[in-house]
């Protein structure tokens, strides 16, 4: 299981710089109703949480470790999304527990992907005379007017909707943002939202498919919240009973208690209250198995695309797959025969670049007209972990070039690709894009590597999908989803078997490359379980 935790990070400081732009429907609302907590059905567990600056926190219970990873597939063969998470709003007042309920509800659900988003994360920048009041605890953090709800609600539509966020992260000790976002975060099965006033705005409102509040006790709240500003937010308690009295009461009778008429569930004494967990574990499994998708191709029997561009059937190349192709083939032999077939592979696919005229002088005095690369730059970007052995072919042939690298492992339970690990170079909207994977079967994990790239700007048309061994599953998969996408090969297989593995294919090209066995548990992209 595997969650991404903004909240942990929401005392570091942070910044933004835009906002997506995708639409959204509302969502039917839970009918769910409150329930008074009798004994406990759901028994508590043990957590903890990193506190860790520079990566996503761990939560850790008796019975596993929820991390920071990736997310589930979250398009299918047409470019369309599966599916759009289940968001879960959490209201309730100041230090009311919604982070520990999120955190027991993640605990409990044991689906994939969760994502935690806090509203804390959503303070609007202070001006200077802001910054003042704030410095003396003048200013209103608890007024809707000090969250940024345009941002809030652009950010939480794309993640529902499975497209990739920038979180901005408030430093409550400066009040101020860093001028760095948060690094990239995909969506996932289930999304908590939890925020005082997460109910506050109509458009937020919508978005949320399940609205819980958190009924806690005001002195319960003013101690935790005393608590925690010393410890965590360097305050001092004359300033926090300052700010408590002046703003954060009023504005909870005002803004935060009347919306628990929104509310599809009340929590009373929030955490503890097992029975109320349970209901709402209950309730969000039945809405996910009723939009449970599975992978699917399409059909097959078509001519090859145009966009596919296969390296000329030469017999130094049928030579050099018999060899890679045969199973008796030592590991030396094969990993120096891969390498030639990448070498090549490699300047097959330059020669697509465009090229624009260039007239240059020859040490003799004459004048030579030539082709050279246009403006962009190329970067490389390696489907782990057998993606990464095309690097190195790639800079033998491209002098300093950049390279990225995206992990993507088969979950065998639904088959489906996840993403895992990903690392882009700095503005690589702006670049060529070669990406490399050894083979592809059904195309399902190349599909999420273009995704990733389209979702980090970079134009359609100027992505090359490169590989030593394709299916023609795999071809179809890519080609109509993607239709502007280059794809480059050395060879073309036409069957798949009911393993998704490529017949008569190449095996596994990662064990035998790197001269491991298969793990048990996992496949890698498409070397691993060729799909």
């Amino acid at each position: 299981t595997f969650v991404y935790s903004i909240k942990e990070w929401g005392n570091n400081g942070g910044c933004r710089n835009g906002s997506g732009d995708d639409s959204l429907d509302a969502s039917p609302r839970c009918p769910l109703t409150p329930v008074t907590p009798v004994t406990s059905s759901l028994s508590p567990r043990k957590r903890s949480t990193s506190q860790s600056k520079t990566e996503p926190p761990l939560l850790r219970t008796n019975k596993r470790t929820i991390y920071t990873a990736g997310r589930p597939p979250w398009y299918n063969v047409t470019g369309t999304s599966f599916k759009e998470a289940f968001v879960i709003g959490l209201c309730g007042g100041s230090a009311s527990g919604k982070t520990t309920v999120a955190n027991k509800i993640i605990e409990a659900l044991d689906v994939p992907w969760v994502v935690l988003l806090s509203m804390d994360s959503f303070y609007k920048v202070l001006n200077k005379e802001q910054q003042e009041l704030a410095a003396k605890n003048e200013f209103n953090f608890d007024h809707p007017d000090a969250f940024d709800f345009e941002l809030l609600v652009s950010v939480l539509r794309k993640l529902k909707k499975g497209k990739s966020i920038k979180v901005p992260v408030y430093d409550f000790t400066s009040h101020c943002r860093r001028k760095e976002w948060v690094k990239t975060v995909y969506g996932a099965n289930v999304v908590i939202f939890e925020g005082i006033l997460a109910f506050a705005n109509k458009e937020l409102l919508k978005l949320l498919d399940m609205k819980v509040f958190v009924d806690t006790d005001s002195d319960i709240r003013l101690i935790r919240r005393l608590k925690r500003d010393i410890s965590q937010r360097g305050r001092d308690i004359s300033g926090i009973i300052k700010q408590y009295n002046k703003f954060v009461k009023p504005a909870f009778e005002q803004y935060i208690e009347p919306t628990v008429q929104l509310a599809d569930i009340v929590v009373p004494r929030g955490g503890d209250n097992f029975v109320a967990l349970d209901l709402i574990v209950q309730h969000v499994h039945s809405q996910l198995e009723k939009g449970q998708n599975f992978w699917r191709h399409p059909c097959q029997g078509q001519p090859l695309p145009l966009t596919l561009s296969v390296l000329g059937c030469t017999p130094q190349v049928l030579g050099m797959h018999t060899i890679i192709r045969n199973k008796e083939t030592s590991r030396d032999e094969f990993i120096f025969y891969s390498k030639r077939l990448m070498r090549l592979l490699i300047e097959h696919a330059l020669s697509f670049l465009p090229l624009e005229s260039v007239s240059v002088e020859t040490p003799q005095g004459g004048v030579y007209e030539g082709k050279r690369l246009g403006g962009k730059r190329i970067t490389g970007v390696s489907v782990l972990r057998a993606g990464e052995t095309m690097e190195q072919a790639l800079r033998a042939v491209c002098k300093d070039i950049r390279l990225g690298k995206i992990l993507i492992q088969t979950n065998h339970d639904t088959g489906e690709p996840e993403l895992h690990y990903l690392r882009l170079p700095k503005d690589i909207s702006e670049d060529y894009v070669i990406l490399m994977d050894s083979t592809v079967s059904t195309g399902a994990a190349a599909l999420m590597a273009i995704r990733v790239l389209l979702d980090h700007d970079v134009p359609e048309d100027q992505i090359f999908l490169l590989s030593l061994l394709m299916a023609e599953m795999g071809v179809h998969s890519v080609a109509y989803a993607f239709p502007r996408v280059r794809i480059i090969t050395t060879a073309v297989d036409k069957e798949v078997n009911e393993s998704f593995h490529i017949v008569p294919g190449i095996g596994n090209f990662g064990d035998r490359y790197f001269g491991t066995d298969a793990p048990s548990d996992f496949c890698e992209s498409d070397e691993g379980m060729d799909i």
